[in-house]
């Protein structure tokens, strides 16, 4: 009897619009035809139904406090073990997770992706490659401006004001700092398609060439 092999994690970190998802999404397209799935650590925000909209609002969402991650270890332990896992929803349109859940099924390969999972030793301890995508702060404001106020309707005002209290701040006193975690860093925003080849690549050579049919889910 053949012992099916560890899921293998790979963490992918860096500042809020560095680049994390399209990395993520590169890595998945060149990996086509294997077991693999996408894991987003935005989905384990901590639950604030018993906060006001505006307490919600002020909520400090890139400190490390604001992450659950007791549940996120528990249910990346669940998929390693090749456990279905029920993942929280976060709505960003009520600053609050959703009452839903999104049935996950365990996969061969693991993308975790989020801003702090390098933060956190429980985590960086179960990934097997760990990733920071390096890109410039002025890029990144642009691009969270062009996404939060196109993708969840908020003010340019607002934005520019989280990004100068809170985004900024938290970046270079707990994000930057766990570069120094990072096997690969990729720099120019995730469009470094060499590096990009380079760890597909190193992913197909653990895999091998006996991956069974595809699952996919971000």
């Amino acid at each position: 009897m053949t012992t099916k092999k560890r899921p293998i994690i790979i963490g992918v970190t860096g500042g809020s619009s560095s680049g994390k998802t399209t990395v993520s999404k590169s890595i998945l397209q060149r990996l086509l035809g294997h077991s693999i799935s996408i894991l987003q650590q935005d989905s384990y925000y901590k639950d604030q139904s018993h906060k006001t909209m505006e307490e919600r609002r002020k909520q400090n969402y890139d400190h490390p406090d604001a992450f659950d991650d007791d549940l996120l270890v528990q249910q990346l332990q669940d998929l390693l073990n090749y456990k279905t896992i029920q993942k929280p929803v976060y709505d960003y349109t009520v600053s609050n997770r959703s009452k839903e859940t999104q049935t996950q099924e365990p996969t061969d390969v693991i993308i975790l992706e989020g801003i702090l999972i390098l933060n956190d030793p429980r985590l960086r301890d179960m990934m097997d490659i760990k990733v920071f995508v390096d890109t410039d702060d002025d890029i990144r404001l642009i691009r969270r401006i062009q996404r939060d106020t196109v993708e969840r309707g908020r003010s340019v005002d607002s934005i520019i004001q989280q990004y100068l209290s809170t985004v900024r701040p938290m970046y270079h006193q707990f994000v930057e700092p766990t570069k120094r975690y990072a096997d690969i860093i990729i720099p120019r925003g995730g469009k470094n398609e060499v590096a990009i080849d380079l760890l597909a690549t190193k992913v197909q050579s653990i895999l091998g060439t006996d991956s069974e049919t595809s699952v996919i889910d971000y």
